[in-house]
């Protein structure tokens, strides 16, 4: 069973920056492609970035390029995401996730079968 556990959330003024940290364990990490998503109140789960199994496709969403950074450690099992400029749109819970098949690349929230508990964003004005 896989598990997913994210750290890293908090309060933060706009435009400062914080690193949202998720822990996989359970089945091969190395082979899945990772996401994180994120919902706001009253707002859809959505897709902010994805990372290959590899490290060597990336997506990102349009409203947080050249702001938000993912990467993934497959030695420790670990995908982060680096947010930096936050604004107060970027306030949801922010979820970790992982794709339900192996080697295989996707970004609707129904490609991933995985999830963590989320971690608080709360960014300021």
């Amino acid at each position: 069973q896989v598990r997913l556990v994210e750290s890293g959330g908090g309060l933060v003024q706009a435009g400062g920056s914080l690193r949202l940290s998720c822990a996989a364990s359970g089945r091969s990490f190395s082979i899945y492609n990772m996401g994180w998503f994120r919902q706001a109140p009253g707002k859809e789960r959505e897709i902010v970035a994805a990372i290959s199994w590899s490290g060597d496709n990336i997506y990102y969403a349009e409203a947080v390029k050249g702001r938000f950074t993912i990467s993934r450690d497959n030695a420790k099992d670990t995908v982060l995401l680096q947010m930096t400029s936050l604004k107060p749109e970027d306030t949801a819970v922010y979820y970790c996730a992982q794709r339900s098949v192996p080697f295989r690349a996707g970004v609707r929230r129904e490609d991933f079968d995985s999830w963590g508990q989320g971690t608080q964003v709360t960014v300021s004005s």
